[in-house]
């Protein structure tokens, strides 16, 4: 199945997701990666204020490079998700409803997908140029010392996904 979807609606099409699903996805995303994670999650046990609202959000391991003149961004393409492992359960504990990234997840990634009724969604890796046409707006909202690393706030329109693992467990990556 394909579905278009915002990323506002995606709590409400978890369940109806399947494995192998493609999904062609609008709306917020905010970026982190291995060091923005590990502060994001600091400041959760710190009961510290968070760079954005988890609840419903989405989360794309990506480091993009600058934006060239005239272009929202550079190149974004995703990084390997299995470095954010440590982190991902909790985040999905504290209501992130979808991940972005590439390549197979941890078994506490798949149980913490499953028991909170989100998703993770692969984008094609080594295509972070043409990713970032599906990207039309960036802006740092935290950690601007790390760089690319740095949380983003991103705003895909029509940016081409793939169910890699459903809320009931299917996963394309044990087929």
């Amino acid at each position: 199945m394909e579905y278009k979807l915002n990323v506002t609606q995606l709590r409400e099409y978890a369940e109806k997701l399947k494995a192998g699903d493609r999904v062609i996805l609008s709306g917020k995303v905010y970026t982190s990666r291995d060091a923005a994670h590990k502060r994001i999650v600091a400041a959760m046990d710190a009961h510290s204020q968070l760079p954005y609202d988890l609840k419903d959000a989405v989360i794309y391991y990506a480091g993009p490079t600058p934006a060239p003149e005239g272009l929202a961004i550079g190149s974004c393409g995703p990084t390997t998700s299995s470095r954010m492992d440590v982190f991902a359960p909790a985040l999905l504990d504290k209501g992130i409803v979808a991940m972005v990234g590439k390549g197979e997840r941890s078994r506490a990634v798949c149980d913490a997908i499953i028991r909170n009724k989100a998703v993770y969604l692969c984008a094609i890796g080594g295509a972070g140029a043409l990713a970032s046409k599906c990207i039309t707006d960036c802006r740092v909202i935290a950690y601007d010392d790390l760089g690319c690393e740095s949380v983003k706030e991103l705003q895909f329109s029509n940016f081409p996904l793939t169910v890699a693992i459903d809320c009931t467990g299917g996963n394309i990556f044990e087929r």
